[in-house]
């Protein structure tokens, strides 16, 4: 039988277990009462971005590798950045698989680990020490009209590119008004969004040379069709075609001076290739690292751009479906994602004036999100390489 005294113990200790405070650290959240927490100085800004502890371990608003998030069209508009990361919720464009439109989210999903103030050791560099990052968060794109919502991308990343990036330099610019700019790492998105973003790119440099990742050639010349479009009919661009429009616009480098790198999906017919070569693209395929390891790739590529500014376009199919399955248009045998780290490594030195990841679809993905997590961590490598080197003459 237990005691009166052993009940009596057992009594006290539930009543002062129920009247301790809810929070108990040495940053005194409590507000002075014992059974309350002060979720305000709790949930602070100044102890989320301040503190080591709230910093790592915060998992409130999400922004690509934990960069400032700031609103770049709205109050926050004069502030200064050297990159700005873009999402473009858009996949109406797309020929297979929809689902793009979720990539901007499930991309910076991916990136929660990462930060653009830890030091990428493959790079041997801290991003923040050398350029600020700012995520602007998505440009609102309609879904119920492609040609409208391309417009509102193209006007956004205009926008950006027009103002004064954070750093200048003594050399000048490589930009045609000698000035220092914002560069601009857009998550898309279907590919078709890459067309505005060129538009933007080349009215402040000019043509550029393109390092084209994908297993697609998206070159292809639109065609028209006796069903879907009448005689007069616009035919619209897509994610196989906006480098045939890039091209007409003048907005790629000439010379053949752009590259396609892991080359691997079926075509139409040998002439899409004639068709290719006209628009300005040298092919590198899939299965040429077989061959020539990465470094002869990358020996190509830079023989291919030379000293020209370039813009890099990354569909997340040139990674092998099975290290990246959610996309659109998959096509087996593709690059790894330690392949594609040590080509992305190989061309630095290259002036980079923009980027974009592109196609992936989050609802295709593992409930690991390993395909969000790999394109979150070459755009991280992307940033490194912006960071790396300037936009000087």
């Amino acid at each position: 039988m237990i005691s009166v005294s052993i009940v009596l113990a057992l009594v006290a200790s539930a009543v002062a277990q129920a009247q301790a405070p809810l929070y108990s650290s040495p940053y005194h959240y409590s507000d002075g009462h014992t059974d309350r927490v002060n979720f305000t100085r709790l949930f602070s800004s100044e102890l989320i971005f301040s503190d080591t502890w709230a910093k790592e371990s915060w998992n409130g608003l999400v922004s690509f590798a934990r960069a400032d998030p700031v609103r770049c069209f709205g109050s926050d508009a004069g502030m200064k950045y050297d990159v700005a990361v873009l999402g473009a919720p858009f996949d109406t464009a797309t020929s297979y698989r929809p689902g793009a439109r979720f990539g901007p989210n499930g991309i910076r999903q991916g990136s929660r680990r990462l930060g653009v103030d830890r030091i990428n050791v493959f790079h041997k560099i801290r991003v923040s020490d050398l350029i600020d990052v700012a995520d602007c968060g998505d440009v609102p794109m309609t879904f119920v009209d492609s040609k409208v919502a391309l417009r509102q991308l193209e006007i956004a990343n205009a926008e950006l590119l027009s103002r004064e990036a954070s750093h200048s330099f003594k050399a000048s610019s490589i930009a045609k008004d000698g000035k220092f700019h914002p560069r601009v790492l857009t998550l898309g998105g279907d590919h078709t969004i890459t067309l505005p973003l060129l538009r933007g790119v080349a009215e402040i440099y000019g043509p550029v040379s393109v390092i084209h990742f994908d297993s697609h050639l998206d070159t292809w010349k639109p065609k028209a069709m006796s069903g879907p479009w009448l005689p007069d009919e616009e035919i619209p661009v897509t994610h196989g075609s906006y480098f045939w429009y890039a091209h007409n616009e003048g907005l790629l480098a000439p010379n053949t001076s752009n590259i396609h790198v892991g080359i691997r999906g079926a075509i139409n017919d040998w002439g899409d290739y004639e068709n290719d070569r006209e628009v300005g693209f040298v092919i590198s395929h899939a299965e040429d690292i077989e061959e020539v390891g990465y470094k002869g790739i990358v020996k190509r590529i830079r023989e291919v751009v030379g000293d020209n500014p370039v813009y890099i376009s990354l569909d997340i199919d040139v990674i092998d479906p099975g290290m990246a399955p959610a996309t659109g248009t998959p096509e087996i045998g593709g690059f790894t994602t330690r392949e594609i780290k040590k080509i992305l490594m190989g061309l630095e030195g290259l002036k980079i004036v923009g980027a974009d990841i592109v196609e992936v679809a989050p609802a295709y993905d593992t409930q690991d999100e390993i395909t969000s997590i790999a394109a979150a961590n070459i755009g991280w490598d992307i940033l490194a390489l912006m960071a790396k080197t300037p936009l000087t003459a």
